[in-house]
């Protein structure tokens, strides 16, 4: 195909998984670990080789799309996805490092889905085996785009790792197909899928291909959504006229709009609504269809989306979505702790949405809630070992309540091996792997390499013709001291620019020995600009110490409390340390902390003591529900521990937010 697309107008280009190598200490473990536990874990999985754990069916409705099979579909609507996603990971892992044996496996999978793709480009193995000739007739429930979506995106990833086009070849194909059926031409549809994610993945695919088409596709679903006469509505009448009343009925309430991000055109959305995963995967590709059309309105539209979303919206864990009933965002302030839904891909999207805001206005404001999301609303979906996730992700668990209740059926007290609804293990497998591309940025025509995320790693680009590798050594997020040595080919001009993260309120920077100022920073980043030899040191130190965070007193469920963060880790007390009844446990508005790395602990950690005081139940009135009489209180020691670490050694209460005395 001819290469088409227009230039990238956003200010950065970020790096891609070849131009960097992770050497880091905290995150080279769980990255090999991806590698080596998380991704043959879940492959098995997917084929359904994990004694006790929910079946997924996923290869196995392939073999049944490719007639290699008899049997019944199995699994959820969206089955197809968890396979992209694996496969997009298995990408990103072999951008990095080769690994014949896992190339094997996906390209005799890739080889299934090949022969599992219709004559016309359809790929889709629920209406393929379960609902033959009805395609398309329920795009706001059944989630067809979606999946095509995902499987476009690993198609990428699988591309650009290998070179191999046999993927990328098939799932090009199914974009033709798409876009035949969607459009505003005569005999077309002007629909969309009611789960945002083909929009994120026809830009890839678009860049990948160098096919325009297939950008202007993705504009043409973002700029559809919302519209009216409202397409969820005519789907709909056509399923009642056809007589299909599974999910619709003559004269029914119809399902809001806003949770499927429809309920306006999206530039003229102003506050987060509805399904919080849905919701930060349109925003992603807003702001990139923002930034490769100039389009300052649909930009403005991101920038109000994001105020309302982390001023209002967010968890002090950087967890979006407080809501288990939809998966949803509700209203500014609702932030309960212990029927927090705060789902592992909310956190995830909203990471995708940060980085992709950050390549345009080039803000710490962005940088700062990518990597709190990363430290605490997405490892705390995964154990240390990588076989167990969370799906939702509370900040305040009560083990024998959360069992019971209705209302906290979504909370899970430990993190559980797969699940039917799967979308979370692989999600964060693929963030984990890709991780590289999150740490630096690029902008070519000004010289500038920016340092977004600290972490020991090696970077190499070309700026203004010169081969330049940067070389990070760091002991991030355990303490804040960063070195970073700069290597150009030969001797030029260019500019280093360092986030001094939003949560550090001193910091110092040398180059060579010599003081810059490090309080001079444009939106966050000190820019370095001289002509660079061979061999420059720059030293780092950010300062970090144990800070409370207080949440606005429009939150109900933190009023008198405090939460502990040290650099952009949140902590918790975890019954493990602390023992039982830990919303019993109070601190002192002027209780200092001590920090210590425990390299046993939780695979090495730092950890945080301090005193606190608890209620004494005297042994005579220990049975009375109610008194007259206050409870003494008595000091005691409190040990407080990552929160993305908690429930990985037993299981029992945990809370982030503490009560604060005086």
């Amino acid at each position: 195909m001819e290469k088409t697309t227009k230039p990238l107008k956003t200010f950065m280009k970020p790096a891609s998984l070849k131009q960097v190598r992770m050497t880091d200490t905290f995150w080279s473990s769980r990255q090999r670990n991806v590698t080596e536990t998380v991704v043959p874990y879940q492959w098995d999985a997917l084929n359904d080789a994990i004694p006790g754990a929910e079946p997924s069916h996923t290869i196995e409705n392939f073999r049944l799309a490719a007639k290699e099979a008899e049997g019944e579909y199995y699994g959820m609507v969206f089955q197809d996805s968890d396979l992209g996603k694996w496969l997009e990971t298995v990408g990103f892992v072999l951008s990095t490092q080769p690994d014949p044996q896992l190339e094997r496996i996906a390209d005799e999978v890739i080889d299934l889905l090949g022969r599992a793709q219709q004559p016309d480009g359809y790929l889709n193995t629920y209406y393929t085996v379960k609902e033959p000739g009805k395609r398309w007739t329920n795009l706001r429930d059944n989630h067809e785009l979606y999946c095509a979506g995902h499987l476009m995106e690993a198609a990428v990833s699988y591309y650009e790792a290998t070179g191999k086009r046999k993927f990328l070849d098939i799932m090009s194909r199914y974009a033709d197909y798409i876009a035949e059926v969607f459009g505003r031409d005569d005999g077309q549809k002007r629909g969309y899928d009611g789960h945002p994610e083909i929009e994120l993945a026809l830009i890839k695919l678009a860049r990948a291909t160098g096919n325009d088409a297939y950008m202007e596709l993705s504009k043409f679903f973002v700029d559809e959504r919302g519209q009216q006469p409202h397409f969820f509505d005519l789907e709909a009448d056509e399923r009642i006229a056809a007589g299909d009343l599974r999910r619709d009925t003559p004269g029914q309430k119809k399902r809001l709009y806003d949770y499927f991000q429809a309920h306006l055109p999206v530039r003229e959305q102003r506050t987060a609504e509805g399904h919080s995963v849905r919701a930060v995967y349109l925003y992603s590709a807003m702001a990139e269809l923002a930034a490769q059309y100039g389009d300052e309105q649909l930009m403005n539209a991101c920038k109000e989306l994001w105020q309302d979303t982390v001023r209002r919206k967010m968890y002090v864990t950087g967890g979006i979505g407080s809501s288990a009933f939809e998966e949803r965002f509700t209203v500014p302030f609702d932030l309960p702790n212990d029927r927090a839904y705060t789902e592992t891909c909310a956190a995830i999207g909203l990471m995708f949405w940060a980085q992709r805001m950050l390549q345009i206005e080039k803000d710490r404001q962005y940088t700062d809630v990518m990597e709190l999301a990363l430290f605490n609303g997405v490892m705390s979906g995964i154990s240390l070992d990588g076989k167990s996730y969370f799906y939702v992700n509370p900040l305040e668990v009560w083990p024998s309540a959360a069992d019971f209740r209705n209302d906290m059926k979504s909370v899970k007290v430990t993190r559980q091996p797969w699940f039917g609804c799967a979308c979370c293990p692989p999600n964060i497998a693929r963030l984990i792997a890709s991780l590289g591309q999150y740490l630096y940025s690029q902008q070519e025509d000004g010289g500038e390499i920016y340092v977004h995320l600290y972490a020991g790693s090696e970077f190499e680009a070309e700026v203004n013709g010169n081969q330049v590798r940067l070389s990070q050594q760091t002991n991030y997020p355990w303490d804040g001291q960063v070195t970073l040595e700069v290597t150009p080919a030969e001797p030029g001009e260019f500019t280093v620019a360092l986030r001094i993260p939003g949560w550090c309120r001193q910091a110092a920077i040398r180059v060579d020995g010599q003081e810059a100022d490090a309080a001079a920073h444009d939106n966050g980043y000190v820019k370095l600009r001289r002509v660079w030899q061979p061999g420059v040191r720059i030293e780092l130190s950010l300062d970090m110490p144990v800070e409370r965070m207080y949440s606005s007193p429009l939150v109900p469920a933190n009023a008198g409390k405090a939460a502990l963060q040290r650099g952009p880790v949140v902590y918790c007390l975890e019954e493990a340390d602390n023992g039982a009844n830990l919303h019993d446990i109070a601190i002192a508005a002027d209780a200092e902390f001590d920090v210590h790395f425990d390299e046993k602990l939780l695979g090495g950690v730092a950890v945080l003591s301090g005193i606190g005081t608890r209620s004494v139940v005297p042994a005579e009135s220990g049975q009375a529900l109610y008194t007259t009489q206050s409870y003494s209180r008595t000091a005691v020691p409190i040990t407080a521990i990552p929160y993305f670490a908690w429930s990985n050694r037993s299981r029992g209460e945990m809370t982030v937010w503490i009560r604060e005395n005086g």
